[in-house]
């Protein structure tokens, strides 16, 4: 006679779930052969994390946006000031006030996958040395090829506002192309990190 089995193995630490099923069973040749199987990560939860760092970030909503599409667990850190989500994916974190505070506690912490949202470059070199994705507010990807550039301009730019304090500084305000740039970075991100 035959018979179906249906076979079970989950992997906690890789968020895996492999179902087989379909398992004719001959008794008597003691004959079972595997004729198909699923496997397919759990729903609850993505292996993937978002670190966002969140004093003065202008596109907090379409993080949160894209990290329940996705399900993916999400660390808003900040000094504090900032309204929690109901969302248990969504956590904010505030740390103590202090300078780079907020950037210690996310470069201990980020790694290979996750993604760091942040326009402070050397927060973002300190992520790509652990293999994290890193983007900017703008959705401009930092990468180990144009991290050294971008931390040498930040290095003269305040080589030459020490040298002349008066000297107004100017900054690109930030615009609705920038914001829809943002959003396709960081689907794109998350979809290459979901494949790898």
């Amino acid at each position: 006679s035959h018979m179906n089995y249906h076979l079970e193995y989950r992997d906690e630490k890789a968020k895996l779930q492999v179902l087989c099923i379909n398992i004719p069973c001959n008794q008597k040749r003691n004959d079972c052969r595997l004729t198909s199987f699923s496997l397919r990560r759990s729903m609850t939860e993505n292996a993937i994390k978002i670190y966002v760092d969140a004093d003065a970030c202008p596109v907090k909503d379409e993080i949160i946006r894209v990290a329940e599409r996705h399900q993916l667990t999400t660390f808003i850190v900040s000094n504090g000031g900032l309204r929690p989500n109901p969302n248990p994916l969504i956590q904010n974190i505030v740390v103590d006030a202090g300078a780079d505070v907020a950037d210690m506690w996310i470069a201990d912490r980020a790694q290979n996958g996750d993604i760091v949202i942040t326009g402070d470059i050397p927060l973002a070199a300190r992520a790509l040395e652990n293999h994290a994705t890193v983007l900017r507010h703008d959705g401009h990807l930092f990468t180990k090829e144009n991290i050294g550039n971008a931390l040498a301009t930040r290095d003269l730019l305040a080589d030459l506002r020490e040298a002349n304090p008066y000297q107004q500084s100017f900054n690109k305000p930030f615009s609705k192309r920038d914001r829809s740039n943002f959003l396709v970075a960081l689907e794109n991100s998350v979809q290459a990190n979901l494949r790898n």
